[in-house]
């Protein structure tokens, strides 16, 4: 198993019922491509760089998980087509 971060931009304008519920959306896509979460950070609203589709602020999440070599096509795959998902970045984390 390797060890897996899923970074996620949401939509800033959306309620916390409906950002909480896309937070659980892709922990539950990461649970169904065989990854084991083991830790989830919220960094809050943050300004972006630039925009995107017209929206200055995000909320950002970031999801560890261990998971075969497999799971992160399969997650990136669930997670393009989410609403309210603005940016989306899985990478493998460093043994070190």
């Amino acid at each position: 198993m390797n060890k897996y971060e899923l970074a996620l931009v949401v939509n800033a304008k959306i309620e916390d019922d409906a950002r909480a519920a896309v937070v659980e959306k892709a922990k539950e896509y990461i649970t169904r491509a065989g990854g084991v979460i083991t830790e989830v950070e919220e960094w809050g609203k943050k300004k972006l760089a630039y925009e995107i589709q017209k929206m200055s602020d995000g909320f950002f999440y970031f999801i560890q998980f261990d998971g075969s070599a497999a799971a992160p096509a399969q997650i990136e795959q669930k997670v393009r087509i989410m609403d309210n998902v603005l940016r989306f970045l899985c990478v493998r984390k460093d043994e070190a």
